[in-house]
């Protein structure tokens, strides 16, 4: 297998198309799509495959489908609570749970994603497996960690994941991530993550770690995700560097991950070049080497490309984390 580029590890990740490259070609693409809405709310909350649309049972009078203008609204009175979408939502996914519609939802994980009006107005939840099959944006935390070693410069703690893990088993990931629940602040989710994954104190986290960015991109799922191909997953990723001392070990915390092992960036570029990593983590590296210098517009010809990919504007309405 020839080497991967930087810029196809990106387009890897940010696959969804660009209705600015062929427009279109990208209107009939979007054919292949219901939009997701919520009666009350004028905005598009997210893309449901027409495929899958097909095979839900929708609840009578709580949704209304419109294969013509090709919508999905949860009717829900315009006013309504977000206890009362819950509801409504929780009774769609249950049934299909029940008669085993769809193979992500096998994936059941107890924790709810946020689903958002305009202006970052909290609408309604969905349980996380779920949340793809409604192409709705999700929110998540991805960290770096590295030390600086005098002989062999910098060098990243980087993760195997398990083996018998449901979603993109055995490839690498960083030093921890994962997503946010409804309620959940991206500092404090960090926090959790890092203790959770990688055996991080809190106390190390608060005095080493510090926000760098945040990465938007579009991802069309594949085979590794588990469940069903072609479910779209928008996904907002605030990203945080720990700068470790040598003497702190990193090490699994959790079963879901394999091990941890300390390499140099070149070990880190030549397993990016080999495809080890999973999509959205090799993104996460990626903006590591461009903001500490390593990936310059002098060294990597795509330069502007990826600096545009990793920083998508998303369709749907996002919220704004302020206490």
């Amino acid at each position: 297998m020839a080497p991967k580029t930087n810029l196809q590890l990106i387009q890897e990740c940010d696959n969804f198309p660009y209705y600015e490259d062929d427009s279109e070609f990208y209107e009939r693409h979007m054919s292949n799509y219901h939009t997701f809405k919520v009666n009350g709310c004028n905005a598009v909350l997210g893309y449901i495959p027409n495929s899958i649309v097909e095979k839900f049972h929708w609840i009578e009078n709580d949704w209304k489908v419109d294969s013509t203008a090709r919508t999905v609204t949860l009717m829900a009175a315009p006013d309504a609570e977000p206890a009362v979408r819950n509801e409504i939502m929780t009774r769609l996914i249950a049934e299909a749970v029940r008669r085993e519609t769809f193979e992500v939802l096998k994936g059941w994980r107890n924790e709810m994603y946020p689903i958002y009006a305009p202006g970052g107005k909290f609408l309604m939840e969905i349980e996380r497996c779920a949340s793809p099959l409604f192409g709705i944006i999700t929110y998540g935390v991805h960290m770096t960690g590295y030390v600086e070693d005098e002989k062999e410069g910098m060098k990243l703690w980087v993760a195997r994941r398990s083996k018998t893990k449901q979603t993109y088993p055995n490839m690498l990931d960083n030093t921890a991530a994962g997503g946010m629940s409804t309620g959940e602040h991206p500092y404090a989710c960090a926090i959790r993550e890092a203790a959770e994954e990688a055996s991080i104190p809190a106390a190390v986290f608060e005095e080493r770690a510090r926000p760098v960015g945040v990465l938007t991109y579009f991802y069309v799922r594949d085979a590794r995700a588990g469940g069903e191909t072609g479910l779209l997953q928008p996904e907002i990723e605030y990203v945080y560097d720990i700068k470790l001392d040598a003497s702190h070990t990193v090490k699994p915390c959790d079963s879901e991950v394999e091990d941890f092992r300390l390499w140099t960036v070149d070990e880190v570029r030549q397993s990016l070049k080999e495809g080890e990593w999973k999509p959205n983590c090799a993104v996460v590296i990626l903006d590591f080497l461009i903001r500490h210098g390593i990936l310059t517009p002098e060294n990597e010809p795509d330069y502007l490309e990826i600096m545009a990919r990793i920083h998508r504007r998303l369709p749907f309405p996002t919220v704004k984390f302020l206490k």
